[in-house]
């Protein structure tokens, strides 16, 4: 009998332990709930994120990972992938976007392979770890460990080798111009590598410089695939180095490395400051105290391991973009090489970002929690202007042509309208002025292509040869929404604040009576025909007309209306869940990873792994009916996110894809920037809790909440009954508590009254 209640006791304790509710102990780093591999399982044909495991501080100038691809090859870090060829700085936002200042680090033994095809070793995750501070694989072919830790500009090395009379270490400066010397009696390696996929001035470099604790009994260098033996420098298209030594079993190597876009000498004072006689276990502790500090503040109270992992796994996301592209000189003064005039220059530079992506979810966090850096984004994005003209809309390292929209205006005046400062904000909004009159005649995605039209129009036609026409004027509307914001709060002249109030409202010049959807639509005023709202790209972006006809983020009663009322619109929102997921692809002559990803989520022709759509869950609460919100954002949350290597149902593109889990995981989101508030969906957890910048603290609770209990059937602000769909950013800021009780059931009273309703710019 005794026997018996111990099984039955080891029973319950197992089973709760396997699918019970994880709490965090105080004890336990929540950067060990970090999976940096999460979205890795990914290729050109299929995004499950098209992440690579960045090992860095939260926005580091320099990220390093490991190479599973061919020098170039955008796609860097495949899971799938047998064999590693090295561990490479990297600077990538995206593998459409590709790397640039680019170089690895590789060990070997035995016979010496310097070829990236020949070196490379094969691996197996069961011998990796990745975190966000830290990541170490072993090197089967070699029998060697490689680890390695960051800071913001430089980063550790350590390998552990075996005895061996013929190890080696070799850097890959890479292709496109680069440059390698040795200095034994330094214990160096110097250089510069300059590849790059575009965005960058006549005289750019990324200046390197590595310094090992062993001597060099080796000294090579490579060009192209010929091995120049006893050599101390190279230089040329592809050029690399070799040093060599005698080993004893595990006897380890360290190497510290730093970059510099400014010089030489600005790489090793990188060097010098951020590392200089720490050793590896100092600079470990430090960059986890680093991402420790970050994500904590955000505390997570109840879900499942799962959900844990996937929450601090997007985070981590979140914080990683936009990179600091600037650096501390000899007199701890800012500077920045600019990647748009090719000057070093003072102030602030951040880089690596599509403000088409990010403008929707990623800045309005920052926003909320980190205002001070986003004072430093915006003083950057000033300089950009300075420096090159223009603000910036794809960055990487300069512009680039990617994307549509003028979205930096939704940057800028949310961050001013929610008090932040510190900033040029009268050279911000010259610029801002400056995109609604034109475009970069060479990088169409700077500035407004189209805008000529749209000025006078009030839309962008389709039949002028300008493609993605109706998604760029409902972007345009949006972003001229954010000028009207901005211009009332600067006090700008009458007659400019109503031009830009009149054409944020031209979102309704491309809407078609006949099929209640958005529609590209012909210089003379006739809609295009034949017209298929399957039909992915042509007059929109990535998406069809059921993914941007709900793009009106600043007006959604006005887009009720023009449907016909909240039954048309509830009818319209539910159809595109209900419908199967069938597509026209002849815009693009096949099948896009889009368009896949949305295919086999099973949720219809909802395209949740492409931006587009991704506020559009929220739109129910505009209408009168949040309950189906609130069930939707839990699908999507419960159903598309994993903190496995196929864990995002799509690109995750620079923290967006996170951002929206993040924000939906504490049970609003920023439907509109520029506005003030927080759109209501149902919380994840059972209780989060903020650290503002302000020193205050915002705790969000749920109770009776579970996988079974997702409707919020009440909601309380401080101990009082809420009755609105949404919150207020200041309401957040002011610190307190936000309850919110869950049930099985949905109460379609609460929320249903135009009372409750978030803004729409015709309310």
């Amino acid at each position: 009998m005794k026997k018996a209640n111990v099984l039955l006791l080891l029973f319950i304790v197992v089973l709760a332990a396997c699918g019970g509710e994880k709490e965090i102990s105080k004890e336990q780093n929540l950067v060990d709930f970090v999976n940096p591999l999460m979205g890795t399982d990914s290729d050109y044909s299929l995004s499950n994120g098209n992440t690579y495991p960045a090992v860095a501080l939260p926005w580091g100038m320099n990220f390093w990972t490991p190479q599973t691809g061919e020098m170039g090859n955008g796609w860097c870090y495949a899971y799938d992938a047998k064999k590693i060829r090295g561990i490479k700085q990297t600077h990538q936002p995206s593998p459409w976007i590709n790397d640039y200042a680019a170089f690895s680090l590789m060990a070997v033994t035995g016979d010496l392979k310097f070829k990236e095809d020949e070196r490379a070793s094969w691996f197996s995750h069961k011998a990796e770890v990745s975190k966000p501070n830290y990541y170490k694989v072993y090197l089967a072919d070699y029998d060697v460990t490689a680890e390695i830790t960051p800071t913001e500009r430089a980063a550790v090395f350590r390998f552990t080798f075996p005895e061996n009379e013929s190890s080696y270490i070799l850097l890959d400066a890479f292709f496109k111009g680069s440059e390698v010397t040795i200095l034994p009696k330094e214990r160096k390696i110097i250089g510069y590598c300059r590849n790059n996929s575009g965005g960058v001035p006549d005289n750019f470099h990324n200046y390197f410089v590595a310094e090992f604790d062993k001597e060099f009994e080796v000294t090579h260098t490579w060009h192209g695939d010929k091995l120049t033996e006893n050599s101390l420098k190279a230089s040329g298209e592809h050029v690399g180095a070799v040093i060599g030594f005698k080993t004893q079993k595990g006897e380890e190597v360290h190497v510290k490395v730093a970059s510099s876009f400014v010089s030489p000498e600005q790489a090793q004072l990188n060097l010098d400051r951020e590392i200089g006689t720490k050793n590896f276990n100092k600079v470990l502790t430090d960059a986890e105290s680093a991402w420790e500090k970050e994500l904590s503040r955000i505390k997570v109270e109840g879900g499942t391991d799962d959900q844990l992992k996937t929450f601090y796994s997007c985070l981590y996301r979140v914080l990683l973009f936009p990179r600091k592209f600037h650096e501390i000189n000899d007199n701890n003064e800012v500077i920045h090489y600019s990647p748009y005039n090719g000057k070093v220059l003072p102030g602030y530079m951040f880089t690596d970002n599509g403000f088409w992506d990010t403008f929707r979810a990623v800045f309005p966090f920052f926003t909320l929690m980190y205002p001070d850096i986003n004072a430093q984004i915006m003083e950057g994005l000033a300089n950009t202007y300075k420096e090159s003209g223009w603000l910036p809309e794809w960055a990487s390292p300069g512009h680039r042509g990617c994307m549509i929209g003028s979205n930096s205006a939704s940057l800028i005046a949310d961050s001013y309208l929610k008090g932040i400062r510190g900033y040029d904000i009268e050279t911000l909004y010259e610029a801002i002025l400056k995109n609604t009159k034109g475009c970069n005649k060479e990088i169409t995605s700077v500035g407004r292509y189209g805008a000529d039209y749209y000025n006078e129009l009030g839309y962008v036609p389709y039949d002028v040869n300008i493609n993605e026409n109706a998604a760029r004027t409902l972007e345009y509307a949006y972003d001229d929404f954010c000028v009207w914001k901005l211009a009332k709060e600067l006090g700008r002249p009458q007659e400019e604040i109503d031009l830009f109030a009149k054409r944020a409202q031209n979102y309704k010049n491309v809407f078609d009576n006949e099929s209640g959807l958005m529609r590209g639509k012909n210089e003379d005023g006739s809609f295009q025909a034949p017209f298929n709202p399957l039909k992915w790209g042509d007059a929109f972006t990535e998406g069809n007309s059921l993914h941007y006809t709900w793009s009106v983020f600043q007006d959604v009663n006005g887009l009720i209306d023009l449907m016909g009322g909240k039954e048309k619109f509830i009818s319209t929102l539910d159809g595109v869940f209900e419908m199967p997921p069938k597509f026209d692809d002849s815009y693009y002559g096949g099948v896009i990873h889009e368009i896949r990803e949305m295919q086999i989520a099973n949720m219809g022709n909802y395209a949740h792994g492409n931006q587009p759509i991704q506020h559009m869950i929220y739109l129910y609460n505009f209408a009168g009916q949040p309950w189906k919100a609130q069930a939707r954002v839990r699908e999507v949350m419960d159903k598309l996110y994993t903190p496995q290597a196929d864990g995002y149902c799509g690109d995750e593109d620079n923290g967006q894809t996170s951002a929206w889990y993040v924000f939906s995981s504490m049970g609003f989101y920023p439907v509109c920037p520029g506005t003030d508030e927080y759109v209501f969906g149902a919380p994840l957890f059972d209780k989060i809790t903020l650290s503002l910048e302000n020193g205050k603290t915002f705790t969000i609770s749920s109770t009776d909440n579970s996988s079974d209990h997702v409707f919020v059937d009440d909601i309380k602000l401080n101990g009082k009954s809420y009755g609105a769909n949404f919150i207020k950013h200041n309401d957040i800021l002011n610190g307190g508590n936000l309850e919110f009780n869950m049930s099985a059931q949905p109460n379609k009273v609460r929320g249903t009254t135009k009372e409750s309703f978030p803004y729409s710019m015709s309310k």
